[in-house]
C-alpha cells in the first residue's frame, strides 16, 4: 500500500489547554496514546524538561514515522511504539512505564490522514475504501460495504454515524455493489439522500461510521480508559479530546462513573457494588476551542476536552505522582512492584493482599 506524504503540517488541537489539564511538570512521565503528528508530544516534552519522559503510541505506522522524525531531537526521553492503545496496560508492563503523571488521548483524525493519505479516510479525496489505521488489520471499509447484509449495514451506519438516512443509504449500497472507492461511495450516498440540505456533507456520517467500525474505535476506547486509570499515580491526570458525540458520551460517562463511590442502581437500598471512586473530575464544564483557534484551524471546531485526576484508593500502590524518584533504577523498580502488586491482588485473598501490600510499599 502506497502512502502520499502530507501536504501540510499537523496542527495540535487545544494545545495550551491540554498542557494545563495534564499539569505537566519537570521530570514527569507521560503517555500520548494517539501520537499523530507529534504536536502534543513535543509540547509535553518541552514542558517536562529537564528529565521528562514520554511514551508515544499510534496504531498508524505512517503517523508514527512522521512524528518520530519530528521528535528525534528528544533522544532517549521518548519511546515510540506502533501499537493500539487498547493494549495500553501490557505495553506499560513490557517497558516498565508505570506509574505515570499523565495520559493523553487525542481521538481525532490528523491532517496527515485527511489531506495526505490514500486510505480513504476523507470523502473529499479519491482513494480505495480502506480506512485501516494499521495495514496489518484484516477488515477494510470495502469489506464491510461489500459483504454486510443490508440490515447490519444500516444498523452500523446508524449506530456509529447517527445517520438518519441509514436505511436508505444501506439499501442503495447493496444495489450498487461492488463499491471500492471513496468517490463511488459518495455518489451512492448522495443518490440515497437526495444530495442533502444539511450543514454538513451528506457522506460525513457514513464515512465516520465506517472508520469507527473498521478500527473498533469505541470498543477500544472503553477498554483503554479503564487501563489508563490503573496506570496513573495519585494526582496523575487523564485528558481526552474527542470530536463527535459517541466518543464524548463514552468519556463523560466513564469519568462520572469513576468519580463516584457507589454505582448501584438508584433503587438499591444498600450498596452491593463495592465500587470506590478513582477519579476527581477537573473539567466540570467541557473545554472547547476558542473562536481564534477555530478560525486558524477549522477542524478543531468539534473538539471537546475532558480531564480528571487520579485519587487515592485502597487498591492504589503507595506512591504519589508528584513525588516519584525519576532515576532509571527507581522507575524500573516501581514498574516491577506495580506489576507484582497487580498479580498478587488478582491471585490472593484481600487479607493476604493487604499484608503483601504493606510489606512491599511500606504502607
Amino acid at each position: 500500500m502506497g502512502v502520499i506524504m502530507p501536504v501540510r503540517s499537523h496542527t495540535p488541537v487545544l494545545l495550551g489547554e491540554t498542557i494545563n489539564a495534564l499539569a505537566v511538570q519537570p521530570g514527569g512521565r507521560y503517555i500520548d496514546c494517539t501520537l499523530g503528528g507529534g504536536g502534543h508530544a513535543a509540547a509535553i516534552l518541552e514542558k517536562s524538561a529537564p528529565g521528562g519522559q514520554l511514551l508515544g503510541i499510534d496504531a498508524d505506522p505512517v503517523a508514527l514515522q512522521i512524528a518520530g522524525e519530528r521528535l528525534t531531537i528528544y533522544g532517549s526521553s521518548i519511546l515510540l511504539l506502533n501499537d493500539n492503545f487498547v493494549n495500553l496496560k501490557s505495553i506499560c508492563a513490557r517497558y516498565d512505564f508505570a506509574p505515570v503523571h499523565g495520559i493523553l488521548f487525542d481521538l481525532g483524525l490528523s491532517s496527515l490522514q485527511l489531506d495526505g493519505d490514500e486510505r480513504g479516510f476523507s470523502f473529499q479525496r479519491e482513494a480505495p475504501l480502506d480506512m485501516r489505521f494499521n495495514p496489518s488489520q484484516e477488515v477494510t471499509a470495502a469489506d464491510i460495504i461489500n459483504t454486510y447484509p443490508e440490515k447490519e449495514l444500516a444498523q452500523m451506519i446508524w449506530t456509529y454515524g447517527e445517520e438518519h438516512h441509514s436505511r436508505q443509504i444501506a439499501h442503495r449500497i447493496v444495489q450498487e455493489r461492488p463499491i471500492n472507492t471513496t468517490s463511488h461511495l459518495v455518489r451512492v450516498i448522495q443518490q440515497a439522500t437526495g444530495g442533502g440540505r444539511e450543514r454538513i456533507h451528506p457522506a460525513t456520517r457514513t464515512f465516520q461510521a465506517l472508520r469507527i467500525a473498521v478500527n473498533q474505535e469505541l470498543e477500544h476506547l472503553e477498554s483503554a480508559l479503564k487501563q489508563a486509570v490503573e496506570l496513573l499515580g495519585a494526582g496523575g491526570r487523564l485528558v481526552i479530546i474527542s470530536y463527535h458525540s459517541l466518543e464524548d458520551r463514552i468519556v463523560k460517562q466513564f469519568m462520572q462513573r469513576e468519580a463516584k463511590d457507589c454505582i448501584c442502581p438508584p433503587a438499591t437500598i444498600t450498596c452491593v457494588c463495592g465500587h470506590r471512586a478513582s477519579l476527581r473530575i477537573i473539567t466540570k464544564k467541557v473545554t472547547v476551542p476558542s473562536l481564534t483557534e477555530v478560525r486558524t484551524n477549522p477542524r478543531s471546531r468539534s473538539a471537546k476536552l475532558r480531564a480528571a485526576e487520579r485519587i487515592m484508593t485502597p487498591d492504589l500502590p503507595h506512591y504519589h505522582a508528584g513525588k516519584l524518584n525519576h532515576s532509571p533504577p527507581a522507575l524500573r523498580q516501581y514498574g516491577q512492584n506495580l506489576a507484582l502488586t497487580v498479580m498478587v491482588r488478582e491471585t490472593f485473598s484481600p487479607l493476604q493482599f493487604n499484608i503483601f501490600d504493606t510489606v512491599l510499599w511500606g504502607g
